[in-house]
């Protein structure tokens, strides 16, 4: 075993018994068949089971749809690189080198793999209780406090709320107009608050993505008017 591997277990705070496992964790598909999404596959399952049991101990307020949005927002990709990256990967990363010239050893979606690999490499070697404390341990510095809930809100959930929040009815959405051809449309939508009969306007490669766009515009609107008092 390299020097480099020796080293990342003891950042991981587990030695493997079964060394062959941490190998293989490492290894993307571009250095061999014997490669690590297999692995992946079982930590990612256990990486979620892992951090919701995480969340229903330390955020015992929060209602099932903010504990979801919390889970997603800890587990996203870029989350889980910026782990990767502080317990070093990319200096144990095994890629073929096409990869590595390429800037694999940097990539966000190669690193968050490698990651998921690694829990699920941890719970083969000693099972889950290990590697749920190694998921504690990776997500030590993660302040818990109810306020979470908002992560990852987006803005039509976000303008939903604020509307209900001050008993006003659910905004409408209109498709104002489609433009381009079929195969790569701009949809032009506009957001309608009922009580106020103000209008926002959105821009997007979908009607979802274009309604998203209409309900933030029409947030700023409305935080906007609150705090002058309109």
């Amino acid at each position: 075993m390299t020097t480099e591997f020796l080293a990342l277990q003891q950042r991981l705070g587990h030695r493997f018994a079964n060394p062959r496992l941490i190998e293989r964790a490492l290894t993307h598909r571009s250095f061999s068949s014997d490669h690590n999404e297999r692995l992946e596959f079982l930590g990612d399952a256990v990486l979620g089971l892992a951090v919701s049991s995480l969340l229903f101990e330390k955020l015992s307020h929060l209602p099932e749809g903010d504990l979801s949005r919390v889970r997603a927002n800890l587990v996203k990709q870029d989350s889980l690189a910026q782990i990767a990256v502080r317990l070093g990967l990319s200096a144990c990363l095994r890629l073929g080198d096409g990869e590595k010239r390429s800037g694999g050893t940097r990539r966000p979606s190669i690193l968050a793999d490698a990651l998921e690999a690694l829990i699920g490499a941890v719970y083969l070697d000693a099972g889950f209780e290990t590697a749920h404390a190694l998921v504690q341990r990776l997500y030590a510095d993660v302040q818990w406090h109810d306020q979470m809930g908002a992560m990852g809100k987006d803005p039509k959930t976000e303008l939903q709320e604020w509307l209900q929040g001050r008993k006003m009815k659910l905004p409408l959405y209109r498709v104002v107009a489609t433009l381009g051809e079929a195969h790569r449309q701009t949809f032009d939508v506009e957001c309608t608050v009922i009580e106020t009969g103000h209008c926002e306007r959105g821009i997007g490669a979908s009607r979802r993505a274009a309604e998203q766009a209409a309900a933030a515009a029409m947030l700023q609107h409305l935080h906007e008017s609150e705090a002058s008092g309109a």
